[in-house]
C-alpha cells in the first residue's frame, strides 16, 4: 500500500534538507514531491527531519550475537536488534576462526538475505579475518591466522554469493598482490586490514584496486616522519576510504579532527567494529572465540587489547560531530552514502532517491540529534 511521508528530507547530493513529501509502496521510494499539501492520507513529521537509514559495513555484532557463530535464528533476531538503531543496512562481518566456523558462518547468513520489512537487511559478508599480519592481529588470535591463499579465497567468496562480499586482508604479505587480484577478479571489494605495510606499498595497493583501509589508526604502522607508514597512506588516498571507529576510545577526538581536515569528506566511512556486547550491559563477552571484558562501554581482551566496541552507528555519527564541531549535513553520508558506495551496494540504499530501498530515520534535531522513529523497507520499526 502508497504510504506518502512529509518531513524536511535530507537530500545526500547537495548535503541539505528540503521540505518534501515522500512517497513509498512495496518497500522502494516511488517518489519525492516538494509539494507542501499535507492531506489526510499523509503521515505528518513536518516538524522533524528525515535522513536515510544507516548502513554499517563494519560490525560483528550486538545484543548478544555473533556473526562468527550464529544461526539462522539468530540473523531474524539480530536484524531487529541493529533496525532499533537506526541501521537499516549492514555487511555481517566475520573475524577469525576455523576455516570450518568461517564456512558455517557463512553458510547461517546466506541463509538469512531475505528482506523483511521492519528489520535491518544483511546486505553481504565482511570478511575481516584469517588473512592479517601478526605484527599487527590486535585481537585476533595468532593461531587463527593463515596465508594469503588465493584459491583459498576464490572457495570462500564463491560460498558467499550472490551476497556482496568485502575482503579485508593484510596484502603487504607474500602472495599478497595476487590475492589482491583474486579478490577484484571475482567481483568483490577489498580493504588493507591489520597491515604493516609502508606508506609506497598501501599507494600501490590503491593503484591495483584497493577500495578501503579498515578502521584506520587502529592496527596499522606506526607513524614515523621518514616512513608515514599506511595510516597517512589511508588518509592521503584519494581512491580509497577511510573507515573509522569514532567511539573515543579506538581513536583520540584530536586524531579524529586530524582526519577529518585530510580526508575528502566523501571518502570518510564510520563504523562500528561492534561485538555481541553491543547494546547490553559490562561483562565477559566473546569477540571471534576469544574472551572480551567490557567495563564502561570499554572491550579488552586478555592480552589488554581493545576488541570491538560497543557502540552503535547513530551515536558514532553524533561522535564525529562533537569530535569536529562539524553540522549534521557533512556527516550524514559518512554513515549512509559513502559505507555503501564502499561496498557498491549504494544503487539501492544509501540515500533517499527514488527506486531506492525505503529506509529512513525521523530525528527529533540537527545539533542534539535523537531518533524519534526509524523506516525499514518501508515499514515502521518497532522501538
Amino acid at each position: 500500500m502508497k504510504t506518502t511521508i512529509k518531513s524536511n528530507v535530507y537530500d545526500s547530493s547537495s548535503k541539505k534538507f528540503i521540505n518534501a513529501l515522500v512517497s513509498f509502496d512495496e518497500g522502494l521510494i516511488t517518489d519525492i514531491s516538494r509539494d507542501n499539501h499535507v492531506s489526510q492520507d499523509v503521515i505528518d513529521y513536518s516538524e522533524y527531519y528525515m535522513i536515510p537509514g544507516l548502513v554499517d559495513v563494519h560490525t560483528h555484532g550486538r545484543n548478544g550475537h555473533d556473526f562468527n557463530y550464529i544461526d539462522e535464528e539468530g540473523c531474524k533476531d539480530i536484524r531487529y536488534c541493529y533496525a532499533r538503531t537506526g541501521v537499516t543496512t549492514l555487511m555481517a562481518t566475520l573475524a577469525s576462526a576455523e576455516l570450518q566456523s568461517i564456512k558455517d558462518s557463512i553458510t547461517a547468513i546466506n541463509n538469512s538475505r531475505e528482506e523483511t520489512p521492519g528489520t535491518a537487511t544483511i546486505a553481504g559478508i565482511h570478511l575481516e579475518g584469517l588473512y592479517l599480519n601478526p605484527l599487527k592481529r590486535g585481537a585476533h588470535a595468532e593461531r587463527l591466522l593463515r596465508n594469503l591463499d588465493p584459491s583459498e579465497i576464490k572457495e570462500l567468496i564463491d560460498m558467499m554469493y550472490p551476497l556482496p562480499v568485502h575482503v579485508s586482508a593484510a596484502f603487504e604479505l607474500d602472495n599478497g598482490k595476487e590475492f589482491l587480484s583474486s579478490v577484484k577478479s571475482m567481483g568483490a571489494t577489498c580493504g588493507l586490514a591489520h597491515s604493516n605495510a609502508t606508506y609506497d606499498e598501501s599507494m600501490e595497493f590503491c593503484e591495483l584496486g584497493l577500495d578501503s583501509f579498515t578502521h584506520t589508526f587502529n592496527a596499522m604502522r606506526s607513524m614515523h616522519h621518514r616512513e608515514p607508514g599506511n595510516i597517512i597512506a589511508s588518509l592521503m588516498s584519494e581512491k580509497a576510504y577511510s573507515e573509522l571507529i569514532c567511539d573515543g576510545f579506538h581513536v583520540s577526538p584530536v586524531m579524529v579532527n586530524v582526519a577529518s581536515r585530510l580526508k575528502n569528506h566523501d571518502k570518510l566511512v564510520l563504523i562500528t567494529d561492534s561485538l555481541e556486547a553491543a547494546g547490553c550491559d559490562d561483562g565477559k563477552y566473546m569477540l571471534g572465540g576469544m574472551e572480551v571484558t567490557v567495563k564502561n562501554g570499554l572491550a579488552i581482551n586478555s592480552e589488554g587489547t581493545i576488541a570491538g566496541s560497543t557502540l552503535n552507528l547513530f551515536d558514532a555519527m553524533k561522535n564525529f560531530m562533537k569530535f569536529t564541531s562539524l553540522p549534521i549535513e557533512e556527516v550524514i553520508p559518512m554513515a549512509t552514502i559513502n559505507p555503501s558506495r564502499m561496498v557498491r551496494i549504494d544503487k539501492k540504499v544509501g540515500s533517499i532517491e527514488k527506486g531506492k530501498s525505503a529506509d529512513f530515520i525521523i530525528i527529533d534535531d540537527l545539533n542534539e540529534p535523537s531518533i524519534v522513529d526509524v523506516y525499514s523497507k518501508g515499514s515502521r520499526v518497532v522501538r
